[in-house]
């Protein structure tokens, strides 16, 4: 039963791709004239057009039908040939073309290509032998429809399908689910606050995490049951019709006949029913995201009370956007601990492990593999609950969850799969190459699916990039990718995701790690290597189905290199001919690209990431396929062949840290280059003069390289989204008046060269409604203050913007928009190296202000009043302020409206001069550093939750009488004064008990550190303190205190860093008991100790 939902419809996606390459103009003018060819293509699409009526039938029949299953794997196998031969078809087209050159016509040029004497005629005799070896192949799987019982349009009802939920629940068994239903039952008990009558309440997440739990126990909770006045439970499943689920909710309101009513009047029953009244629906396991079918629904529904919810749980995010009236629940998976609770209740008769030692490591274990979801995790405690002997709980272990029976969560997973569009299973499939808990990037998946052939194209404006990333996002709405939660900008399949995506690609999707042996079959189209310490190439040595491989994905480096590798791989090369994907990622032995890579006529997609190519072989040129090229991090590469320009269909190529010296004029012949990532080339000095003339290049990364200039015509390039950085000469600046879809980030450069602000006008900044952060930056002083705030005055962003960077500004004053109140969506600011200007912008006015940087302006001396600007309350939303680099600034006055409320982090740095007191009232800070300030005598400010306090040696006048009591990390570099406040802890005997972390450097006073004063400590460093003796309380004359071995001193404590103690004679006695958590003790030139 392996693999039950693929075929059918999988199989209809990739017959449509293979009906639209036969209709493209280069496939039909490729066989004009030639009347064998016709008839053979003709018999093709109408077998074709036979298998695709037989998809439906047979989806659901493999399910229980094994030799079903066997068809649809044999088709799909001679559809894949049938492909690897059309594409072959419109290669040798497309090199004809390319070869012939532009002035050649193109209808003479084939049918030179097709004539007797022409030297490619061989060629088109053999693709033919191989169309009808093809076609006879698709006619005998079609001849075996009757023998199978499959018929055309007729398939059964859905073998699959969900039991229907309840609202009753078991609360006992329900753990870790507090906080939701807390939230949730706030939600249901609080009004709208749009004073709308109806409110949504959508629950997400992945199946198997609860949701439809979470429903249950929301709807039976008292306070819930005595809120509303009618209370209802439908399940949706798999079905959703208006009709139905509008008589289902009558039915359970009790009312009679309903299978006998119009939909009109079903709606006016449930009308006159909810008239009034506040009632709580419940719809559980929804699918359907039509905002038309919910339109209608819900027009009945908004006729009850103000107050009236409708709690929806579903898979998919988009259902959540079409009716949440509240942002949705996002259901997250149990902790490990929850999980175990769960698996102990359901595994053991009484709900405890205690007597059964032996199975609670192994079942622990287990829990862990769920990753927090509760169904799996309750269906394997079931499996389970009968089986107490040691041996079958580690073969559940170490098992594959798919390879197990009656797992209920296994039938939910591929009901999911079995709802996906045909075009969205052939890319969740393709994932099953990427090993479990692989982190990847939209953009990369996206490239690889491209590549595959798997994204159609349903108009001729949408960009293939476009159609990926709608797959994508479809893909993470209804949970089968989630964000990573340790890199932000990646996506992970969860484990029984993983194992679903190989459940369905059975033997045509292959991971290979050197822990097995290589077993691939005939069948195996795409493969993923995950290489180990020793693994190399030649494992691959006499296979013989390689020649089938479609993908070919090296996923990890190895550390040790086989110095043959690089034969192994020039001799593997040959006989990956159907290639669509090779990534040799991280593979650092490939110098050189063998010539045979020439031959890979089918290659769309080439990663060589960290490779030691020192250039490309001028044969990369016959690549016509090629769609994306990364070239990422190759250090030795230098140049770019010439050829490179004969690679129309390019859209990606990824030149980030190469030592590129120049980009080839040629390459205005990609066409359809869509994005070239150049940021970190610093030997690059030049960009092509035609630069121009790839008018369809939608992103440009210049940062981090040597450019002095743009090149002319830049504004040409008006499909351009992404400019990192624009470098003006001149009047250059006017260019990016045409660049109207810019967005992202865009940072402008050597702005002291505009010679006229009316070319500033003319950049138009101010109509670019997409940009999102925007940096201006002047190199170098100018004699004209007046004209650079003119030029800035000109260079006004739209209010969208979100962070804007000015460096190096050379005005006295800056312009009115800095800091006016209609950027109202700036969250990150900075003003840096502004000279001239003796005062700062209204910035206090700034509503979504979050982050402040204000360095190098010489010119202030007092921050004054106009500072906080005229709003009420100023700073109002201001987490993190950097003063840095201030050298005259004297004064910093208080506001007295209640500005910065909730500031968390305060950094004065390198202002000598700044002498009066900070502001006193910062009721949010926990962390403040003072730097270099040797002129400040001020006390700290009151703030009872400082968690975090840095103060150094051009510091020492602040007045520290004792720490903040909320203090959890402390760093001190050169503040002595910090000795006699360690001494007067120690003289009253007052511990600071949240301390965590401390740090001190360069305290010459210091002489011994009361450790037993910080209970709470985990790391503790000292460093270039000569006169410390000691780390624990020793009798002094003014003390109290004697060496003791106290238990547990610091019983928290992991890390322990001495460096450069040159008095330190011994560590504390009894430093087991003193620091029995100790992990990490680090002892560097301290030489008294013994």
């Amino acid at each position: 039963m392996a693999g039950a939902l693929v075929g059918g419809s999988f199989l209809s996606a990739f017959l449509q791709v293979l009906f639209d390459r036969m209709a493209s103009r280069e496939f039909v003018d490729f066989f004009k004239g030639q009347k064998l060819s016709d008839e053979l293509l003709m018999k093709l699409k109408i077998t074709m057009r036979s298998i695709n009526r037989l998809l439906d039938g047979a989806e659901e029949k493999q399910i229980t039908n094994r030799d079903v299953q066997m068809w649809l794997d044999d088709l799909k196998d001679a559809v894949y040939e049938a492909d690897d031969l059309l594409d072959e078809i419109a290669y040798e087209g497309l090199r004809s073309e390319i070869e012939a050159g532009p002035q050649t016509n193109n209808i003479a040029m084939l049918r030179n290509f097709l004539s007797s004497r022409s030297p490619f005629n061989k060629r088109i005799v053999k693709m033919k032998v191989k169309l009808k070896k093809i076609l006879d192949r698709l006619k005998d799987l079609v001849e075996q429809k009757d023998v199978l019982g499959l018929g055309e349009n007729i398939g059964e009802k859905p073998s699959l399908h969900k039991t229907p939920t309840t609202s009753l629940v078991d609360e006992s068994g329900v753990f870790g689910r507090n906080n939701d239903k807390k939230a949730i039952v706030k939600l249901l008990l609080s009004d709208d606050a749009y004073g709308r009558s109806l409110g949504v309440i959508p629950i997400v997440g992945m199946c198997g995490v609860g949701k439809t739990t979470l429903g249950q126990l929301v709807y039976n909770n008292s306070r819930v049951q005595e809120w509303f006045d009618l209370k209802t439970w439908v399940c949706v499943s798999e079905e959703f019709g208006v009709y139905k689920i509008t008589k289902d909710i009558l039915k359970e309101f009790g009312s009679k006949n309903c299978d006998t009513k119009t939909q009109n009047q079903l709606h006016l029953e449930l009308k006159e029913k909810l008239m009034g009244k506040k009632f709580l629906l419940v719809l559980d396991d929804v699918w359907n995201a039509k905002y038309d079918d919910w339109d209608i629904l819900l027009t009945p529904l908004k006729f009850g009370a103000q107050g009236s919810k409708i709690i929806v749980t579903t898979q998919n995010e988009r259902v959540a956007s079409v009716l949440s009236t509240v942002p949705p629940c996002h259901l997250k998976g149990l902790t490990d601990d929850d999980c175990w609770c769960l698996f102990e209740k359901h595994a053991f008769d009484d709900g405890d492990s205690s007597a059964h030692p032996g199975l609670e490591g192994i079942g622990r274990e287990i829990v862990r593999k769920c990753k927090g979801l509760p169904l799996a995790v309750k269906s394997l405690a079931g499996l389970l609950r009968s089986k107490r002997d040691v041996e079958e709980w580690e073969k559940i272990l170490r098992s594959n969850l798919w390879d197990l029976q009656n797992i209920n969560i296994l039938p939910a997973l591929r009901l999911s799969y079995h709802y996906l569009p045909a075009h969205l299973k052939r890319c969740f499939s393709y994932c099953s190459i990427f090993p479990k808990d692989y982190e990847f990037r939209k953009e990369e998946m996206v490239r690889l699916w491209m590549a595959e052939g798997f994204l159609i194209q349903l108009n001729g404006n949408q960009k293939m990039k476009e159609v990926g990333d709608e797959y994508f996002n479809d893909l993470v709405s209804r949970s089968f990718f989630q964000q990573s939660s340790s890199h932000p900008s990646c996506f992970v399949m969860h484990d029984l995701m993983n194992g679903l995506a190989k459940f369905v690609s059975r033997e045509f999707c292959y991971t290979l790690d050197d822990a097995n042996e290589l077993k691939l079959a005939k069948k195996t189209r795409h493969l993923s290597y995950v290489r180990a310490k020793h693994g190399n190439l030649k494992k691959f040595e006499g296979t013989y189905e390689t020649q089938f491989l479609r993908t070919f994905l090296l996923m990890e480096q190895s550390w040790e290199l086989d110095h043959n590798e690089s034969e192994a791989m020039h001799d593997l090369l040959p006989t990956l001919k159907r290639l669509r994907v090779l990534s040799l990622s991280q593979y650092s032995y490939v110098q050189e690209l063998p010539d045979s890579i020439g031959n890979l006529k089918h290659l769309r997609y080439l990663n060589l990431f960290q490779a030691s190519l020192k250039n490309l072989p001028r044969i990369i040129h016959a690549l016509y396929n090629l769609q994306t090229l990364i070239l990422r991090e190759c250090k030795d590469l230098v140049e770019l062949p010439n050829s490179i320009g004969n690679l129309k269909h390019l859209q990606y190529l990824d030149l980030f840290g190469t030592s590129i010296r120049k980009i080839p004029n040629l390459v205005i012949g990609l066409c359809n280059l869509e994005t070239l990532i150049l940021c970190q080339c610093k030997d690059l000095t030049e960009l092509p003069t035609n630069m121009g003339s790839l008018i369809n290049l939608h992103h440009l990364d210049i940062r981090e390289t040597n450019l002095q200039e743009m090149p002319l015509q830049m504004g040409n390039l008006k499909n351009l989204r992404i400019l990192t950085r624009f470098i003006n000469t001149g009047s250059r600046i006017k260019e990016l008046g045409e660049l109207q879809h810019l967005r992202g980030t865009l940072e402008i450069w050597n702005l002291q060269n505009v010679v006229d602000a009316l070319d500033a006008l003319t950049a138009n900044l101010k109509g670019k409604k997409h940009l999102e952060h925007l940096h201006l930056r002047w190199h170098g002083d100018t004699d004209d203050a007046a004209h650079e705030r003119e030029v800035l005055e000109q260079l006004q962003p739209h209010t969208n913007v979100e962070s804007i960077s000015i460096i190096g500004y050379g005005g006295p004053t800056f312009p009115e928009w800095v800091g006016d109140s209609s950027f109202s969506n700036i969250v990150s600011l900075t003003l840096s190296e502004c000279k001239r200007c003796s005062s700062l912008p209204p910035l206090g006015q700034l509503a979504s202000l979050k982050y402040l940087v204000v360095q190098a302006f010489d010119g202030v001396v007092v921050i004054g009043t106009e500072f906080y600007g005229s709003c009420m309350k100023p700073f109002g939303k201001l987490e993190e302020l950097r003063f840095e680099r201030m050298p005259h600034l004297h004064e910093w006055i208080s506001s007295e409206g209640g500005a910065f409320p909730v500031l968390r982090e305060l950094y004065i740095k390198e202002c000598p001069n700044v002498s009066k007191a900070l502001p006193s009232h910062l009721p949010s800070l926990t962390t403040l550093e003072i730097e270099r300030c040797q002129q400040l005598a001020a006390a700290l400010p009151t703030t009872p939750p400082i968690c975090r306090l840095k103060l150094d040696d051009k510091s020492r006048d602040v007045l520290v009488t004792k720490l903040p009591s909320g203090l959890h990390g402390l760093r001190v570099d050169g503040f002595n004064p910090i000795s006699s406040l360690l001494e007067g802890m120690e003289r009253m005997g007052v511990p600071s008990t949240n301390l965590e972390e401390i740090e001190i450097r360069n305290c010459g006073s210091l002489m011994s550190f009361p450790l037993q004063m910080f209970s709470k400590l985990k790391s503790f460093q000292i460093s270039e303190c000569p006169n410390l003796e000691s780390l624990v309380a020793y009798e002094r004359s003014h003390g109290n205190f004697t060496r003791s071995c106290l238990n547990s001193v610091c019983p928290d404590l992991t890390l322990l860093r001495l460096w450069n103690c040159s008095n330190v004679k011994s560590l504390p006695k009894c430093m087991h008991s003193l620091l029995p958590s100790l992990e990490i003790l680090q002892l560097v030139n301290c030489p008294e100790l013994v």
